[in-house]
């Protein structure tokens, strides 16, 4: 069990070795990053089969920017009848696990597999709850079942709670009808992930304020307003007349890179397609003046150098915090509903709500 796979955005293989190759020198975890352009996914492979192991309990899947989904294990040859005691006889050295995800990559040939998983998870987890290799039980590790067909999986471990929370990295979010843009669907998810669940009634509440820079025609401010927030809306566009009609919308026809609100606010968001320097740096400028508490802002990608340009960012973005002198805490996610970027999420510590 040498290897870490990792699974990600189509395209963005190299992203994912670039990071997990900059963590593995940090801890000194001997290996190499390799991967296939355009294959959704890549692997570690570490020097002994400990370093997977390491990785996974030095680092927080969650703080990882371009992984989607991860797991320690091995490529398993399969034969095409009589998978399950093949699979058996490779999980006896596994222990127990809490739950059992089947997983392909996300490209066509992944889609293709998925009605072949489907069909194959309930004999085989009826095989694995026989043979006592799985219980209901959250605090044992998932196991993880990476098809790149019927002939060959990924068997893989991950602590259910230092892994993605959806098969795959890839949350089942239905777009609301009644939504102005599919981009809404960018913040839902990101709350989901940057925010633990039993939080939102504290920190997306109708007695809130919010500011969507770029809102035309509304997708991000329509979730602001699902949660009952007061917001303003600034775009030289025009704002969906369904999000104007509930009242709770004041549309300013301004430029969302020099505006700035009265009094502070909750929530700003922005999801301007601008260079990733510029939306950071109102990032900087809204948390360090204390003109918000939270905020998610797109930082949209440079063709080549991705990762390192998003590092650079947010090292930048910190040492301005820590210049000012202030706590945010800084959350970096190229989430399943991003495209050619990805969403940062920020929030200061030391502002207590007005």
């Amino acid at each position: 069990m040498n290897t870490l796979f990792m699974h990600c955005r189509p395209g963005f293989e190299g992203e994912v070795c670039s990071e997990i190759a900059e963590h593995a020198a940090r801890l000194n975890v001997a290996g190499y990053a390799r991967a296939k352009p355009q294959t959704a996914c890549a692997e570690f492979i570490c020097n002994d089969a400990e370093g997977p192991e390491r990785l996974m309990r030095e680092l927080r899947f969650s703080q990882l920017i371009f992984p989607r989904q991860w797991a320690r294990g091995a490529f398993i040859e399969l034969p095409e009848t009589d998978r399950i005691s093949v699979l058996l006889e490779h999980l006896a050295q596994f222990p127990t696990c809490g739950s059992l995800w089947l997983e392909v990559m996300d490209t066509n040939d992944g889609k293709e597999l998925s009605n072949f998983c489907r069909k194959f998870e309930a004999p085989l987890r009826k095989a694995l709850t026989g043979a006592g290799k799985l219980q209901d039980d959250a605090s044992k590790p998932r196991l993880l079942l990476t098809f790149k067909s019927g002939r060959e999986v990924f068997v893989g471990l991950a602590a259910a709670d230092n892994s993605a929370m959806w098969p795959m990295g890839i949350p089942r979010l239905k777009f609301p009808r009644e939504a102005p843009s599919r981009s809404t669907l960018k913040l839902e998810e990101a709350w989901h992930h940057f925010i633990p669940r039993d939080e939102w009634d504290e920190r997306l509440h109708g007695d809130m304020t919010g500011v969507d820079l770029g809102a035309a025609p509304g997708g991000w401010t329509y979730q602001l307003v699902k949660r009952g927030m007061l917001v303003t809306a600034i775009d030289n566009g025009p704002m969906a007349e369904s999000l104007m009609d509930t009242g709770l919308v004041q549309h300013l026809m301004a430029d969302g890179f020099t505006y700035k609100p009265k009094q502070p606010v909750d929530w700003m968001v922005c999801d301007i397609v601008e260079k990733p320097a510029r939306n950071a740096a109102l990032l900087e400028t809204w948390l360090g003046e204390g003109l918000c508490r939270e905020a998610v802002v797109n930082l949209k990608l440079p063709m080549k150098q991705r990762y390192a340009e998003v590092r650079r960012l947010l090292d930048r973005i910190e040492e301005g915090f820590k210049a000012r002198g202030i706590k945010v805490a800084i959350g970096c996610k190229q989430l399943y509903h991003d495209r050619e970027e990805v969403t940062c999420h920020l929030r200061r510590l030391d502002l207590k709500r007005r």
